[in-house]
């Protein structure tokens, strides 16, 4: 049996509690929750009002209100950001600071802690679970370094707070509608016309996917490249593996024409997840920019 938890310290709790908790939510945030029950979780964005992820976050539902997991060095700001829209609704918004969070995957059962919180993960089945807790228990049970869940992430192509940031891509391109991270179905939220305009016409070019190569990549913001045209970049490095954010119709070009693709010199491959259900790169739109 392989059992591994990592504690993730680069991750905050803001703890929102009050009757007016999931009305307020569904009126910002890309996911549905208006139906949420105490244990379920989704994960989800608030944008900006251009449709760009301003922030993202998983939202669990507790009695009595939600937790949500969120990159720690956006915490504060995502705090004072709802605290905007909140305006006279009865609720309270805040960081909870003795709380911590922690991912399990491979065997391992979770379920059992009295002390937390335990949902899987809702982006893929095989990132497995997270855990919120207080930060005692994620130190006793967490039996992998940080780095070991991001070597995970890398090759099941899945990004997180640290290569999506802050207004930088839409949630097409952070692959949110591959994760249920986005409901293309409820009413409106922040950056909503610009989201729901990019799914009904399929303008999404760009995604972030895993990459490969057989050295260490380098640091994040390189450039890909086909020959001597730039087909992406590189957001996101750990040895060998990373994540970058392609144009899909570019590298289909650059593939049909047996062109290689590189980061700064070094030859690379570009996968297409095995959970991605986007349209093949060779059926993509033709590169007209």
């Amino acid at each position: 049996m392989t059992v591994f938890i990592a504690g993730l310290p680069d991750r905050a709790v803001i703890e929102i509690k009050g009757e007016d908790t999931l009305p307020f939510l569904q009126d910002l945030v890309t996911a549905n929750v208006a139906d949420l029950t105490s244990g379920q979780a989704v994960h989800s964005a608030l944008l900006t009002p251009q449709g760009k992820i301003l922030f993202d976050f998983f939202i669990l539902a507790i009695d009595g209100g939600v937790l949500l997991d969120c990159a720690a060095e956006n915490a504060a700001a995502l705090v004072q950001r709802l605290t905007m829209y909140r305006l006279r609704r009865a609720l309270s918004i805040e960081q909870a600071d003795d709380l911590a969070v922690a991912a399990g995957w491979g065997d391992a059962d979770l379920s059992s802690l009295s002390d937390g919180h335990v949902f899987p993960d809702p982006r893929n089945t095989g990132l497995g679970s997270r855990v919120i807790a207080p930060m005692a228990m994620i130190d006793s049970i967490s039996n992998q370094p940080p780095e070991t869940y991001q070597d995970h992430r890398y090759k099941l192509g899945v990004g997180d707070a640290a290569e999506i940031g802050s207004g930088d891509l839409f949630p097409h391109e952070a692959c949110y509608d591959q994760f249920s991270s986005v409901d293309f179905s409820k009413g409106c939220y922040v950056g909503q016309e610009v989201v729901s305009r990019m799914q009904h016409r399929g303008t999404a070019r760009s995604r972030l996917v895993p990459i490969d190569a057989s050295a260490a990549l380098p640091a994040p913001g390189a450039k890909v490249m086909a020959d001597d045209r730039q087909v992406g970049t590189l957001l996101g490095a750990r040895g060998p593996n990373g994540l970058a954010l392609i144009r899909l119709d570019r590298v289909a070009k650059a593939e049909s024409a047996g062109k290689a693709l590189s980061v700064d010199g070094q030859q690379i491959t570009v996968h297409k997840p095995a959970w991605a259900h986007w349209a093949d790169t060779a059926d993509t739109a033709g590169d007209n920019d």
